[in-house]
């Protein structure tokens, strides 16, 4: 049986120790400060597997770049192109299908890298861009997948912001108003095939890192290390 893609580790892959937005798990610290220093931890593990509230930013920051220079085309394969949409939930939810989402008979590693890097935040001191490419198998495993010919599709079917985060923020509501980043969770369903008709399906759960200025499409920050509830 070829070996799956995109496993949503549930160790080895870490947010920035020194870049703390959000509470990502029960037990965690409320990770709402920002520091100016990076430790990034990547690595791969075994996936974890385990109504949506809507918090309001309290007053306008900063503009992003705008993403229209980055947006994929061709060079990415089956890749879907972010949506152009504010809410954090509905936008997390969609980065999960994204992330959950594959097609080796048609897209390259490169490409697949390049679509899913096009759903990032272009504001670098908050982007833990290898939090999220580290989902992606290396270019030789890549290819062994090619050549079984495995894809996968996936739902989601729920999503919603963890409760720690919800916590943090009522606690302290201007604290989102630097960097308007949101904890999102989202559960949902993935399905893989591959070459002479083999298939299988399987629960996903995921915490993701979405920022959403207002008037601003959102964007993809960071994989968190551990689904948080």
């Amino acid at each position: 049986m070829p070996k799956r893609l995109l496993p949503l580790s549930g160790h080895g892959i870490g947010w920035p120790a020194n870049r703390r937005i959000l509470a990502v798990a029960i037990g965690l610290a409320c990770l709402l400060a920002i520091a100016g220093t990076t430790a990034y931890v990547t690595g791969r593990g075994e996936q974890q597997r385990p109504s949506s509230a809507s918090p309001s930013p309290a007053s306008p920051g900063s503009s992003a770049p705008s993403r229209e220079a980055r947006e994929p085309g061709t060079g990415t394969g089956s890749v879907p192109r972010p949506p152009r949409i504010s809410d954090p939930v509905a936008f997390g939810k969609a980065a999960a299908v994204m992330l959950w989402s594959y097609d080796t008979r048609d897209t390259s590693h490169e490409q697949q890298l390049a679509g899913m890097e096009a759903w990032m935040t272009e504001e670098s001191r908050y982007s833990d861009w290898p939090s999220v490419s580290a989902q992606v198998p290396d270019p030789v495993l890549w290819s062994r997948m090619a050549d079984q010919r495995q894809h996968a599709t996936a739902s989601a079917s729920e999503g919603h912001y963890p409760s720690a985060f919800k916590q943090a923020l009522a606690e302290d509501p201007s604290a989102i108003t630097e960097a308007y980043i949101y904890a999102v969770t989202v559960t949902g369903k993935q399905r893989i095939a591959w070459a002479g008709g083999g298939s299988g399906a399987e629960g996903r759960s995921v915490t993701l890192a979405v920022q959403c200025r207002p008037s601003q499409d959102c964007s993809l920050v960071a994989i968190a290390p551990r689904v948080a509830p």
